[in-house]
């Protein structure tokens, strides 16, 4: 009876996140125009915008309207979100094909005129328009310019001034630290109190995903350091991307081969493939002749090529194309969505 007791929970979990409700954008083959479908393959908001992107953690989402033109926010019911002013542009992306910035930390980075401040979740402008330039928020920071100098800014609007004169460029943070460089173009971290966590001595940087981030030599080799900077494994690539959380491994590049390294520095090579996808939810993609799959960390094609197309898992789904549509599969291969959309992006968490 006891492990009965115990098992109820872990059933009830299992099935609370089945339950999860997950939102992607897209453009069903009879329409123009883009809405988002759930994970069940149901159209739960018409397509009615002539670009939609992704929600975020506020549960609202960046949209174009179809008739307007106009940029705006849309929570999970396609309800629209009030705004003032009415008018504005959205960061980068809404008019150039990559993901709008939306909420992050309750702020959306919007451009009144030429000059940038941020929106609340209320609509309302809570830091007002008056930046040069800003990065969205991150871990409740971000990197704004006025005129012609930097600024780390909090979430409630406080400025405080890049005090080192010999810092540059200061980057948007993520998971707590921010690149930076300096005048002699080396590269380091400091956290959001400007407090330098690792000196600038790499000729570049990449992000912390878990504890390391990739980091290049003078000598232009790359590697992976640890929070203290230290050399977790060896610089040795010519080419690194981040590393993914479920299966631990970071695609790199030697020579002209790519290949995959894990957390304790051992080496994959995955050799029946064309293609070397990064790591995602555990998975990559890969291609036979003209068909595409995925293999896992062994370098095993868990779901074989059949695809005329994929995109990378997220949260458990992947976009896959069959024909000239696309849907999307699990992470046994088997369709959840059928392929009936013209287009379609990420399975995301809406937040609220």
């Amino acid at each position: 009876m006891k492990h009965l007791l115990l098992a109820i929970p872990a059933v009830l979990l299992s099935t609370a996140m089945q339950a999860q409700t997950l939102l992607s954008q897209a453009r069903p083959a009879e329409s123009e125009f883009w809405g988002y479908v759930d994970n069940t393959g149901n159209m739960v908001i018409p397509p009615k915008y002539k670009h939609c992107f992704p929600f975020g953690e506020s549960g609202y989402a960046a949209v174009k309207d179809a008739v307007t033109d106009k940029p705006g926010f849309i929570n999970v019911k396609g309800e629209a979100l009030r705004t003032d002013p009415a008018d504005f542009v959205l960061i980068s992306g809404l008019f150039g094909g990559k993901d709008a910035q939306g909420f992050s930390c309750g702020r959306a980075p919007v451009r009144i005129g030429d000059l940038w401040g941020f929106m609340g979740t209320d609509g309302k402008m809570a830091i007002p328009a008056k930046y040069d330039k800003v990065e969205p928020f991150e871990g409740c920071f971000a990197v704004v310019m006025l005129g012609k100098k930097q600024y780390i800014l909090t979430a409630d609007g406080k400025e405080v001034p890049v005090s080192d004169p010999n810092i540059v460029d200061v980057k948007g943070f993520k998971n707590g630290l921010s690149p930076f460089k300096q005048k002699d173009k080396m590269h380091g971290f400091m956290d959001g109190d400007q407090t330098i966590v690792i000196p600038a001595q790499f000729l570049s940087v990449g992000y912390f995903t878990g504890e390391l981030a990739w980091a290049k030599t003078k000598e232009g080799k790359v590697g992976f350091i640890n929070r203290k900077g230290e050399w977790v494994i060896t610089a040795q690539f010519d080419a690194a991307e981040d590393f993914d959380e479920a299966s631990g491994m970071a695609r790199v590049k030697q020579a002209d081969a790519w290949m995959y390294v894990a957390r304790d520095g051992s080496i994959m090579r995955m050799t029946d493939t064309q293609v070397w996808g990064d790591f995602s939810d555990g998975l990559a993609k890969g291609k036979k002749g003209e068909l595409f799959g995925f293999f896992d960390k062994s370098g095993t094609w868990v779901i074989q090529p059949q695809f005329q197309g994929v995109r990378d898992f997220k949260n458990g789904y992947a976009a896959a194309k069959q024909g000239e549509k696309w849907g999307f599969i699990d992470t046994a291969g088997k369709w959840a969505v059928e392929p009936k959309f013209e287009v379609v992006k990420d399975m995301e968490k809406p937040s609220k």
